[in-house]
């Protein structure tokens, strides 16, 4: 989407909505994903969002101390994602220190995961629209019809699986097939409308399952 097409009324908000009442709530740690991710007490391992999108699970995984990348290849979403970061900058307190955590880059999670030493890689690719009321929140569209469809997303879990020094997390729809080319997942979370299919990387001596 061209920027001067893009949405205005439309911005990325780590301070309110969604993210700042779970945030305010004191969910966190006990959420599927924290767990997917392997994020415990005393264990905070260094992650990459590679398909950053939101934000959202970024700046969960951030709030419970992990050190996050977030990697974002739409120019548009990439610029929506560094204003939500300073907004939560400029507001301080816990926030800033949230955000303090998180690196955002501009790029494709292919070339730059073999740069980045990751612990844990997350991908949560884009799926083809679903008809349901979920999916037609203003939100997700603007999401849709800024980063596209993810037809990469074969490839880009194969590097991930390469590079991830303890595990993969894809995010996936709860009911849907495996991703077809992938091994078999480790071990499942499952969510309400999601689950998550955690890799754990067989090479490495902590195979613990979180």
């Amino acid at each position: 989407m061209p920027e001067k097409d893009r949405d205005e009324s439309f911005i990325v908000d780590f301070v309110g909505g969604a993210v700042g009442h779970r945030l305010r709530s004191g969910e966190g740690r006990g959420q599927a994903l924290a767990k997917a991710a392997g994020l415990k007490k005393g264990k905070l391992p260094k992650i990459v969002d590679a398909t950053a999108g939101l934000g959202r699970d970024s700046f969960l995984l951030a709030s419970l101390g992990a050190d996050v990348t977030l990697v974002e290849r739409s120019p548009d979403m990439h610029a929506m994602l560094a204003e939500a970061i300073e907004r939560a900058r400029a507001k301080g307190g816990i926030y800033e220190e949230i955000v303090s955590r998180m690196t955002l880059l501009h790029g494709d999670s292919r070339t730059l995961i073999p740069t980045l030493s990751p612990e844990v890689v997350l991908i949560d690719p884009m799926h083809p629209p679903r008809h349901n009321t979920a999916l037609v929140k203003k939100e997700m569209r603007v999401l849709r019809e800024l980063v596209g469809s993810d037809p990469d997303q074969t490839e880009l879990m194969e590097v991930a699986l390469a590079h991830a020094s303890k595990r993969v997390v894809l995010k996936w729809p709860l009911r849907a097939e495996p991703m077809p080319g992938i091994r078999k997942p480790s071990h499942q979370l499952l969510g309400k409308s999601t689950r998550y299919d955690v890799f754990m990387i067989l090479n490495n001596t902590n195979t613990e399952h979180s």
